[in-house]
Parts: C-alpha cells; sequence; structure tokens
C-alpha cells in the first residue's frame, strides 16, 4: 500500500517523480505504444468495406467493429461478447496479474510514454523536475511549465478529437471541424469538455486513476493465486538486503540486493516492490529494467526482480497451466465460438412473420384461399433498404394491406399482407409455405409459417 500511503502522506499528496531506466521491456513497452498510438489515432478513419474500423456511437445507436454494423437489435451478440470480454479479463488477470495495466492501458501508456516524455524533455530527469517545483517561480520556470502545460493542452485536444470521432465518427468530426462552431454548438463544446478531462487526468490526476480510482486493481487482489505471474521480488535469493561492501562476506550472510532503492524511485505509482505484490502495482517493469542494470554493475544474475508467481520463488516451480485456467480457457473457447457462430450467420436483414390472431382463412375469388400475415422487417446495414417479400411456391400470391415501404438504416417496418394459395393445393388442415424476404431480386432471407385453410377431402 505505499502508493496509497505516498498520495496522502501528512495529509497531502505526495507528487511522484519516478526516474527512466531505458532496458529491455523499457524498449518494447515503447514500440507496443508507438503500435498503439498509430493504431489509435487512425483508427477513426481505416475503413472496411465502407465502414470505419471501430464506431461507438451510442446516440444513434449504431455500432461498427472491423467494418461489421451492428445495431440495439443484435442486442444479444452485444451480451455475449460482453461476457467473453469479461471471462478473457478474469482468465488474463489470474494467468498474468495486472500486466494489462502497464503494457496496454491507454492511461499508461499516455501517462508514460507520451506526457512523461513531453514532461522530462521540457523539464528535464526526476531530480531536475522536483527541483523545479521545489523552486521559486523564476523567469526560467514560468517558460518550462508554460511550455509543458501548453503541449500537454494540446496532446489532449487530439486525443479528444480522435476520442470523439470514435463516436460520431469521422466525417462528423470533420464537419465540426470545418465547418462553422455555430452550426455544431454540442460537438464544439464536446471537444473541450473531453479536452479539459484529458488534460486534468494527465497533468493532475495521474498515478491516482490506477492506484485510487480504476477498479481493476482490486479486481487483481481477488484473482491471483500463488501460480498468477506477476512482477515481483525475489526475496529468498534477495534478503538479508544490505549494502555492497568492499569487504568480502566470508559467511555469504547477504542476500543479492544491495538496497539501492532503485527499484523504488523508478516505480511510477510510488510502491516499493520488495515488499511483495501490491495492488497499486500496474506490473510496468520499470523496477525490472532499474534492477538489472544494477545487477549487470556488480555482478549479480539478472531477474532478481522479475516475471514470477509465489511457487516460482518459494518453491521454484516452474510456470504452469492450472486446472482453473484450463476450466476458464474451455468456457472462452466455447464463448468465441457461440458468438463467431452468431456474427458469421448474422443476415444484413431480417424478418419475423406471423399470422394475425383470431383470423381465419378466407375465400378469394378464382379458387383462392388466403390468410392474413403481419411482419417485422428490420434493416441491419448502414443504408436504406428497398424490400418485398414473396413466396417460394409461383403458384403462392402475396397481396398487401400495408406495404412496408422503404425500411431506413438501423430501422424497422411492419407490414400487414395476404397470402393467397390455389384451392387446389391444398390438402391439409395446416400446410407449411416459404416466404422469402427478398431485395433486389436477391433472397436475402427466408422464413416457414404455416397456412391454415379447409381440406379438399
Amino acid at each position: 500500500m505505499d502508493g496509497l500511503l505516498a498520495a496522502k502522506e501528512n495529509g497531502k499528496r505526495q507528487w511522484m517523480y519516478p526516474l527512466v531506466r531505458k532496458g529491455r521491456f523499457y524498449k518494447w513497452r515503447s514500440w507496443l505504444s508507438y503500435f498503439y498510438l498509430i493504431f489509435f489515432f487512425a483508427g477513426p478513419f481505416l475503413r472496411i468495406n465502407g465502414q470505419p474500423l471501430l464506431l461507438l456511437n451510442v446516440i444513434d445507436r449504431q455500432f461498427v467493429l472491423l467494418g461489421q454494423v451492428f445495431w440495439p437489435q443484435d442486442i444479444f451478440l452485444f451480451m455475449l461478447a460482453s461476457l467473453v470480454f469479461l471471462v478473457c479479463v478474469v482468465i488474463f488477470t489470474i494467468a498474468f496479474g495486472r500486466i494489462f495495466c502497464g503494457w496496454i492501458c491507454p492511461q499508461t501508456i499516455f501517462m508514460e510514454m507520451v506526457f512523461r516524455k513531453i514532461e522530462i524533455w521540457i523539464e528535464g530527469d526526476a531530480n531536475k523536475r522536483k527541483k523545479l517545483d521545489a523552486g521559486a517561480w523564476t523567469r526560467e520556470k514560468i517558460i518550462k511549465k508554460t511550455a509543458k502545460h501548453a503541449l500537454f493542452v494540446f496532446v489532449s485536444f487530439l486525443i479528444a478529437n480522435t476520442f470523439l470521432a470514435y463516436i460520431i465518427g469521422s466525417e462528423s468530426l470533420v464537419k465540426i471541424i470545418v465547418e462553422p462552431v455555430a452550426a455544431h454548438w454540442v460537438g464544439f463544446i464536446s471537444i473541450w469538455v473531453f479536452t479539459i478531462v484529458f488534460y486534468l487526468i494527465y497533468s493532475q490526476v495521474r498515478e491516482l486513476v490506477c492506484t485510487l480510482i480504476c477498479p481493476y486493481g482490486r479486481l487483481q487482489s481477488v484473482l491471483i493465486d500463488e501460480h498468477t505471474l506477476v512482477v515481483a521480488y525475489d526475496d529468498v535469493r534477495g534478503e538479508p538486503r544490505g549494502k555492497l561492501s568492499r569487504n568480502a562476506d566470508p559467511f555469504n550472510l547477504k542476500g543479492d540486493c544491495v538496497d539501492c532503492s532503485l527499484c523504488v524511485a523508478v516505480c511510477p505509482t510510488g510502491i516499493d516492490i520488495r515488499k511483495g505484490t501490491q495492488i497499486e502495482c500496474i506490473n510496468c517493469t520499470a523496477c525490472i529494467d532499474a534492477c538489472d542494470q544494477v545487477m549487470d554493475k556488480i555482478g549479480k544474475p539478472r531477474n532478481l526482480i522479475g516475471y514470477f508467481s509465489e511457487n516460482m520463488i518459494r518453491l521454484k516451480e516452474k510456470p504452469s497451466f492450472t486446472g482453473r485456467m484450463m476450466g476458464y480457457t474451455a468456457v472462452i473457447t466455447v464463448l468465441v465460438a457461440v458468438l463467431g457462430y452468431f456474427i458469421f450467420s448474422r443476415s444484413d436483414m431480417d424478418i419475423t412473420v406471423m399470422r394475425s390472431a383470431g383470423m381465419l382463412y378466407q375465400q378469394q375469388p378464382g379458387g383462392y384461399i388466403s390468410n392474413i400475415y403481419n411482419a417485422e422487417i428490420i434493416n441491419k446495414t448502414n443504408q436504406d433498404k428497398v424490400i418485398r417479400i414473396g413466396a417460394d411456391d409461383p403458384a403462392v400470391k402475396i397481396s398487401y394491406i400495408q406495404a412496408p415501404g422503404p425500411v431506413a438504416k438501423g430501422g424497422s417496418a411492419k407490414t400487414v399482407f395476404f397470402v393467397m394459395l390455389p384451392a387446389s393445393k391444398v390438402h391439409a388442415a395446416k400446410t407449411t409455405i416459404k416466404l422469402n424476404l427478398l431485395l433486389g431480386g436477391k433472397v436475402v432471407q427466408s422464413v416457414k409459417t404455416n397456412f391454415i385453410a379447409p381440406t379438399n377431402d
């Protein structure tokens, strides 16, 4: 709980000044963050079959994922996908702890790989930043603080625009930018509200998002066990710690930890990893890089701090795929298979046909028997569609009482119609007929329904 205590020391928040040590994990995280940032800012403008790569338009209740358009009618798929996501979070946390927070979470990537680098570029390393904050407001301090926060606002503005594009679409965002403000007051205000929120998060709130606000850290403490791989200190090898001495230790009483506290100095949440697993640890691996560099200098093996489970440290076990992990993996496999089936079997148009309740058959001129049906047609595409209903049997006629008309994108239309069957075709009280939903002469969906009529027997 060191990060929490640091945040409340003497009733005041203790500001974090983490050192940066560019080891192997820092380089891997940097490359991952570059890929993530490129994908994040380019995402709203990428298209698959004319549709955005990702769109979460809550306002118009339209969602697009990898070019597939989903509407409120697909709520079942949304619930199933949410269930798959939650189970994946659980099994991932059981296996690897809070590694998501340190490597993939947008909060960490933007804080450590964007805003922190801007801060270092303008104000200097941790010691210089701490000295600058503690010093008087000189001309140099005013210039540096103004430049830093101006860049913070600018980057927050870019993030806000991109974030809004994921909600309203890139086309709508471009209109807000190029057209008069008076025509898009709501969009203009939204951009600046998001800008202020992001600016405050990355300039003021910072690590408190991870240590106090985010619920994922609390979830981690419930899910991890002795088999979970987390960033951990090997106290069996490191203790008892002690400062490096020029005199040889004939009894080899000291562990490998030289108590340099560099692992604490580089931690962005201010914890001491040597005190065990803590919910404030975001598994960013900064302490691993720092400790490895110290071990290299003193000629000791690396990985005094590394990815370990409790059993790997205590019992010298190798990482294992436990029964609980197997169970969750099996559940995920089944859920993903079911979700994939429903997504790939999902049609762009959907029709539900029901006979009008309480209505019997009718005798029609020309030797036809008719039934009245109600149908609801749902358009799941991003374009208006003009459809019609036809029968699989050419002898069957369709006569509309209420024509469906054009079906709006993401909308639905209701229709009422007669299905007329020649009396000579009727051989039972109930006859199964097949109706087709036609779009431009092409059958997009077929349904079967019962036709009620008197028999000729």
